[in-house]
This record gives C-alpha cells, structure tokens and sequence, in this order.
C-alpha cells in the first residue's frame, strides 16, 4: 500500500491535563519511536476538526522561536543546521499531508509520534480517512476523572493567564468562563471523543488509558504501551517513570466547583459505561 503519511505513525491525542506530556517525556527516550523537535503538531486538528485552524502564522511563528535559538559557546554545528532545516519546512505552505510528512523525514524506520492534545478532536470521517494514508496507525486517548481534569485545566490556564487575582478568589462565574465555551468544554466530551474514535479506528489500533491507573503504576503502563506499538521493552530511568510534569499548585478543590461539574460527570461517565469501558473505582 502505498501511503501519504508516515507510514508508522502513533498519535497520542490527550485529553488536556491527563498525562501526555508526562508520556512524551518519557517515550521520546525510546530508539524506536522518533518525535519532530516541536512535541504538538496540531496538524489532524488543522485538516479534520471543527474550529478555527491552530496552524496559523503567528502560531507557527511562536513555536519556530525555541527551534532557531542558536548559542555559539555551546550549539553544534549539526545540530543547529538540522533543526532549522526541520523549521524551514515547519513554517514552509502549503500545510498538506506532504507537509507533514516531511517534518518526520528523520523518523527512518522508527514510529513517527506526534502528541498533539487538540487531535482528539478530529472527526469519526477524519479517523477513517487517517487511517487509509498510513500502513500502520496507533492512538492512545488518555482520560483523567472529569472533575479533576476539569479543576487542573481551571488552575492552569489561571497559571498562564490569569487577571491577577489570587486563584481562591475565582468562583462559579470564572470557572464558566474559563471552562465552558466550546473550544474548552469539548475536551471534556471523553464519550463523543471515544464513540469518534472507535467509530473510525480499528480497535487493535486504538488504546484508551485512565490517567489514575497509568499514574498508580507508570512501569506496568509504559511496558503495555510497548506491546501496544510491538517495540523492544526500554529500561527507562527511574527518576523519569516518578517524573510528575506540568503540574498545577497543590489546592483544595471548593464544594461549589464539584457540584457546578457533577452532573456532567456522571454523564460522561455513563457514556464511557455505554461504549463498553469499566471506569476506575475512584471516579
């Protein structure tokens, strides 16, 4: 068959908050697996979900900034040219399959991974068609308890952009704001996000993963996740497996925020029951 995009790709495509960049450390130290230097693409965003497009000039213009940085005192040579040669054809249009094709030309015969959160969006003909471009195809979907996502996602966009306010003072009028427009809450739809998914994909190509399960015992995760790709197990160093990235400032969560989100938890939940998922106890 021959195929458009990289023909060994695994997508790992969220949720927000749930574990990815955690999983991308991790894995980008495995031989067999190959990252581009920027870890979220965004491009099946770009061609398959609903919204504006996250590939914009000024978006790319932003990213390319750490990919050019160059320090005479301690930059090789050969290091610095191939990262601008991969920004030159990151910032370079049109933004097709061949353009993404071509930001994984290093890959070789490794699995070309992208960890792109906003991929979970992508439609359930959007799958189908990814599918039929690439010889082998795998995705993992990650979901954390919907309230605690919700909670963390909350304290990090207040982290990024906040108005100044200590984070205790924000209330129910905040976190709808924050949280509930549509290019937000979307993310929280783990059942749209899995009926899109499993509608599209092939089952043995497709691996969903409870964020509190993969936390409880990251080495049993990582040794699954490597079956799942059919790679050689990798020792990992300890200290990476422990690794907790991005995380927000420890804080009690407020009654008034369980009770706001509680509805559309259990909901969700009952999604997850009705497509065939057993849920963990602590949710």
């Amino acid at each position: 068959m021959k195929t458009v995009l990289p023909d060994k790709l695994f997508l790992g495509a969220g949720a927000m908050k749930a574990g990815t960049t955690w999983m991308y450390r991790v894995f980008r130290s495995h031989p067999e697996i190959y990252f581009p230097p920027e870890k979220e693409l965004h491009y099946f965003a770009h061609r398959y979900a609903h919204g504006p497009s996250p590939l914009g000039p000024g978006h790319r213009l932003s990213r390319a900034i750490a990919h050019t940085r160059i320090d005479p005192e301690h930059s090789q040579l050969v290091g610095v040219r191939s990262r601008l040669l991969w920004t030159a054809d990151y910032l370079s249009d049109p933004i097709d399959d061949a353009w993404y094709s071509r930001l994984f030309r290093a890959a070789g015969s490794r699995w070309s991974a992208d960890f792109s959160n906003l991929t979970c969006q992508v439609s359930e003909a959007g799958w189908r068609e990814i599918r039929t471009k690439t010889g082998n195809l795998k995705v993992s979907f990650v979901m954390r308890e919907p309230i605690d996502r919700l909670w963390s996602q909350m304290r990090f966009k207040h982290q990024l952009a906040g108005d100044g306010r200590p984070f205790d003072e924000l209330g129910p009028r905040d976190a709808e704001a924050m949280l509930r427009p549509e290019g937000e809450w979307r993310h929280a739809e783990y059942g749209a996000i899995v009926r899109r998914m499993k509608a599209g994909l092939d089952p043995a190509d497709l691996k969903l993963v409870f964020y509190e399960e993969m936390q409880a015992d990251p080495a049993a995760f990582v040794r699954d996740m490597e079956r799942f790709l059919g790679v050689a197990h990798h020792n990992y160093p300890a200290d990476l497996l422990g690794q907790r990235v991005n995380e927000t400032r420890a804080g009690k969560m407020p009654g008034w925020f369980v009770d706001m989100f509680a509805k559309d938890a259990r909901r969700i939940g009952t999604e997850l029951r009705d497509a065939g998922m057993t849920l963990p106890k602590s949710w």
